[in-house]
């Protein structure tokens, strides 16, 4: 097989086969069966022009379906200022990975070390992070640090009222680092604090899990958890949508050791799925557990401002048998994403983005109790800008969902056969607010056979 644009010539190809003592590139695979060898060419497409490529990528990007969107369930359709996106575009961010060399990296160490400095004020803790891929590995991997802290324990307590996809990451971790994992139960849509006690006093934990919001929307109250947990000599460990956390009590102020989770309602558009970035901020005892990297600013030999990578807890720096974590990439574009978002939006943009989404999601609640067709789940839990809501109609809640999206409109995630999560952030007005509840009105008095004729998705569709 010829592949054209490696560099290498015939004449560098045989200065290292002698150099490794063999005859041929062959013999570096002698190793691999017969049977797992590839014996014909790459199954690739021909090459394209430029404008074929463009019209290619075209013809995709039209049978994408713009939706409305009501969901939530720890991604949040939030506004991006414009400037954000275009500073993040310039082509020296694209390519920033990690910052080896100080000396000829200040811009990057520059706006790591602002991002660091953001989310400690954020989750009011001591120290931050750079960076975790999402929100479910840095709750994963604040699980390990509990671990780690404990030493001779391996037990962990997890809210069942956290995110079940952050729960998925954590029994993946666990397995493999041979972790038990239980679960506290809820009561009423929230941690059951009597079940935590009991867990706690069996004396073998190492580390407590919980959010707020909780996976329903639910704020939780946790005085007094933090003493409960450090009376057990475990760690708690406390996750949020990080926008939310311009408004709510703050983990530190909770007094978690740990906050960890999903930064991406910090104005990341939800761009089918990632990237996205995880946040992971600790009590300074902690810092020498943290994952990742921590930059620091100091001054260099002529006295001037200088940043530089102060703790590097990956393998790749330390002995392995030293290394907290193999996380390895930085996620430093979307580090340098909120920052900057942060940092246009300030804590007064923030409360806004918050006290709009707050306002909208209670208005849409109320208005969707009046339809008759659902009902809150959990009336008497507050809630900032999520919710979870029972539908009561005859017919199933899917066809209502299927319905809402083939009018343009994501209602929400169904959480089981006849409930629903809806979220309403800043980016939702009240015309696409009415328009919601007006067709929840419309299909509940639809008739089946209406709605699989058609019927009905054509009038909600006007």
């Amino acid at each position: 097989m010829t592949h054209r644009y490696f560099p290498h010539t015939p004449e560098d190809i045989a200065a290292m086969l002698e150099r490794c003592n063999m005859k041929s590139l062959d013999e570096l695979y002698s190793d691999v069966p017969e049977s797992l060898k590839l014996k014909r060419d790459y199954d690739l497409q021909p090459q394209m022009s430029e404008k074929e490529v463009r019209d290619f990528f075209e013809e995709l990007a039209v049978r994408n379906q713009p939706l409305t969107c009501f969901a939530g369930a720890g991604f949040y359709d939030h506004y991006t200022p414009a400037v954000v996106q275009s500073l993040a575009s310039r082509s020296e961010f694209l390519t920033a990975y990690t910052p080896y060399q100080p000396e000829i990296s200040q811009g990057t160490l520059q706006y790591i070390f602002e991002y660091q400095s953001m989310m400690t004020q954020l989750t009011g803790m001591e120290v931050s992070n750079a960076s975790m891929y999402d929100g479910t590995t840095a709750v994963a991997e604040a699980m390990l640090m509990a671990i780690s802290h404990a030493r001779k324990r391996n037990r962990v307590l997890v809210s069942a009222t956290l995110n079940p996809i952050y729960r998925e990451v954590i029994d993946t971790y666990a397995r493999y680092h041979g972790v038990r994992v239980d679960t506290i139960a809820e009561k009423d849509g929230v941690t059951d604090l009597d079940t935590m006690r009991e867990m706690l006093a069996d004396g073998d934990v190492a580390g407590v899990i919980v959010a707020t919001p909780n996976f329903y929307g639910i704020l939780e109250d946790y005085t007094g958890v933090a003493d409960m947990v450090h009376a057990a000599k475990a760690l708690l460990i406390m996750t949020a949508p990080a926008s939310t956390l311009g408004v709510i009590r703050t983990p530190g102020e909770w007094g978690a050791d740990i906050a960890a989770g999903e930064a991406q309602s910090l104005g990341m558009p939800l761009n089918f799925g990632g990237p996205y970035l995880g946040y992971i901020c600790c009590s300074k005892a902690l810092i020498r557990k943290l994952p990742g990297r921590i930059v620091g600013a100091t001054t260099d030999a002529d006295g001037q401002r200088v940043f530089v990578l102060t703790l590097q807890a990956r393998e790749q720096h330390i002995r392995r048998d030293k290394a907290t974590s193999n996380i390895c990439s930085n996620q430093g574009l979307m580090a340098l994403y909120v920052a900057m978002y942060l940092s246009l939006m300030g804590a007064k943009g923030l409360r806004e983005v918050n006290e709009l989404s707050a306002a909208g999601a209670h208005y849409l609640a109320s208005r969707l109790v009046e339809t008759g067709a659902f009902e809150l789940k959990y009336p008497d839990r507050p809630f900032l800008n999520e919710f979870v809501v029972r539908f009561k109609g005859e017919v199933k809640l899917a066809d209502f969902v299927e319905v809402c999206n083939s009018c343009g409109c994501l209602p929400g995630v169904m959480i089981s056969e006849d409930e629903l999560l809806v979220c309403v952030t800043e980016t939702r007005t009240k015309e696409e607010i009415d328009r919601y509840v007006w067709r929840a009105e419309t299909f509940s008095k639809a008739t089946v056979p209406a709605m699989n004729g058609g019927v009905a998705a054509n009038e909600m569709s006007n």
